[in-house]
C-alpha cells in the first residue's frame, strides 16, 4: 500500500508544467496600453567620473565605468558596451546656475534657432548668457543607440556628449559617414543603423586635470534581422518625434561629469 502511494506522488511531481517563457507573447504589451512618450525615461549611458554619487553606493563602480541611469547597470569602461547607433541630434542646452533650479534645462534649442546672446568664461569654458541670470548654455551632441548585450537582451539608450567630448561625437558621426558599402549598383553609404560599435572609456588629460572620455570603434554589420529592424524602428520615432529626452542637471546634483574639465 506504501509502495502505491510513493508511485502516486512521483507520478504528480512528474506532471508540474515547467515554466515556458513563450506564454508571454500571447499577452505582448498588456498593461501598457495607457502609457506614453511622457511616462517613460530613455536611459542615459554615462561615464562615472571621480565626483559621481553612483562611486558612493554602488560597490563595484569605479571611475571610468558606464553607468546606465535607468537601469542602474554599471559596465566596465575598459571591456566597453556594443551598441548600434540609430540616430543623432545637436542641442544647445540652457542650465540654470548650480545649486538653482529644478535640475532640469531652462530651455532646449535646435541649431538654427533663436538662441541668447553669450558669453565665453575664461575660468570654466561656459557660455554664460549675458541677462546677468547666471545660465550657461552648453553644445550638447545626442547619439541615440541600441545596446546590445551580451545575454542578448537589446535596449534603447542615449549617449549625451559635450564638452571635452564633442571632439569624440564628431569622430563618431565621420566614421559612420565616411562608411562605404558595396551594392549591386555600386558602392553605397549604408544607414547609420547598419553596423555595431564597441563603446569604451579611456583615461584622458591636459593642463587642468584628468578624466575618462569615450573611445569608439566599429565592429561590424548588424547580423540578425530582427536587431536591424528594431534599430530602424527606433530611429523612425526619432525622427517623427515620438521620443523624448529628459535630461537633467548633473552638476546641480552633485554628480560632476567628467566631461566638464576644462580644456
Amino acid at each position: 500500500m506504501a509502495g502505491k502511494k510513493t508511485e502516486v506522488a512521483e507520478t504528480k511531481s512528474a506532471e508540474v508544467v515547467q515554466f515556458d517563457p513563450s506564454m508571454f507573447e500571447a499577452d505582448a504589451g498588456m498593461g501598457l496600453e495607457n502609457m506614453g512618450t511622457d511616462d517613460l525615461a530613455l536611459p542615459f549611458l554615462k561615464i562615472l567620473g571621480g565626483m559621481s554619487k553612483e562611486l558612493d553606493v554602488l560597490e563595484d563602480a569605479r571611475k571610468g565605468d558606464i553607468y546606465n541611469t535607468v537601469t542602474g547597470a554599471v559596465l566596465k569602461g575598459k571591456d566597453g558596451v556594443k551598441v548600434v547607433p540609430c540616430a543623432y541630434q545637436r542641442r544647445f542646452i540652457r542650465w540654470a546656475p548650480l545649486g538653482e533650479g529644478t535640475g532640469a534645462p531652462v530651455a532646449v534649442y535646435t541649431p538654427g534657432e533663436a538662441m541668447p546672446k553669450t558669453q565665453r568664461s575664461t575660468e570654466d569654458n561656459k557660455d554664460y548668457v549675458e541677462d546677468g541670470s547666471g545660465d550657461y548654455i552648453e553644445e550638447t551632441h545626442q547619439h541615440y543607440v541600441l545596446v546590445l548585450h551580451e545575454d542578448g537582451q537589446v535596449e534603447t539608450a542615449l549617449v549625451a556628449m559635450k564638452s571635452t567630448q564633442l571632439k569624440k561625437s564628431r569622430k563618431w558621426n565621420s566614421m559612420i559617414s565616411s562608411l562605404t558599402v558595396q551594392g549591386k549598383n555600386g558602392p553605397f553609404t549604408p544607414p547609420r543603423f547598419s553596423h555595431v560599435y564597441l563603446l569604451k572609456t579611456q583615461l584622458e588629460e591636459n593642463s587642468k586635470g584628468s578624466w575618462h572620455g569615450w573611445e569608439m570603434s566599429r565592429v561590424g554589420p548588424i547580423q540578425e534581422m530582427a536587431t536591424y529592424q528594431r534599430a530602424k524602428d527606433f530611429a523612425s520615432s526619432i525622427a517623427a518625434g515620438d521620443v523624448v529626452v529628459k535630461h537633467q542637471d548633473e552638476s546641480a546634483s552633485g554628480d560632476i561629469n567628467p566631461d566638464d574639465v576644462p580644456f
